[in-house]
């Protein structure tokens, strides 16, 4: 079941409503890199997959751009000139129905960036392009403040991990499950959680 105007998102109907934005908008370009939208999240769950992450944290990457179709400023463009907050798009759209631990990978995938430009020598190196410019768009490197105080959420190394997938999930020609595959998976974080509210 669809949400629809008349039928607002719920426990039900959030995997269909995720799947049906991967299908109408997951084949457009990811700005800047040789993948889709949705070949890169999906990359992403499967690096997490393969490294055999825990439940959580293979949905977390799979779903931890989807604020670029739900924010209302639209798509990145290597064009742009200010941050467009898709995290923050995508963690309002998923934070009724998934637990903080998935929220807080989405909220924060774009401040782990920051974070490590900060603290590992190596990663602003290894950043793409589209990368790099949409760090500058989002404030650059941490501030020794800003690393401080961002180390002191509960969910840090999850966030952190997530954002190593995400760096990787932009493999020209890279095959990967469909959507599909992870519903399943999706669902039952989402059951889960609900059960751990109620």
């Amino acid at each position: 079941m669809m949400a629809t105007a008349d039928t607002p998102l719920s426990q039900q109907n959030i995997v269909a409503f995720l799947g049906d934005i991967f299908e109408r908008r997951g084949g457009e370009e990811y700005l800047g890199e040789p993948v889709t939208m949705a070949q890169h999240m999906l990359q992403s769950a499967s690096f997490a997959e393969a490294a055999e992450e825990p439940d959580i944290i293979v949905v977390a990457a799979l779903l931890h751009d989807i604020g670029h179709f739900t924010s209302e400023f639209g798509m990145f463009s290597m064009q742009d000139t200010e941050d467009k907050y898709h995290e923050e798009a995508g963690a309002t759209v998923l934070q009724r129905f998934f637990p903080e631990l998935v929220t807080d990978c989405v909220r924060y995938h774009v401040a782990a960036k920051r974070y490590l430009c900060a603290t590992d020598a190596e990663y602003f190196g290894k950043l793409s392009a589209a990368s790099v410019h949409s760090l500058n768009l989002q404030g650059g490197p941490m501030s020794a403040a800003e690393v401080a105080d961002f180390a002191k959420n509960a969910n840090l190394q999850a966030i952190l991990r997530v954002r190593r997938y995400d760096d990787a999930g932009k493999l020209a020609d890279f095959e990967t499950k469909t959507f599909s595959h992870y519903a399943p998976l999706i669902q039952q974080v989402v059951d889960d959680h609900h059960h751990a509210g109620s």
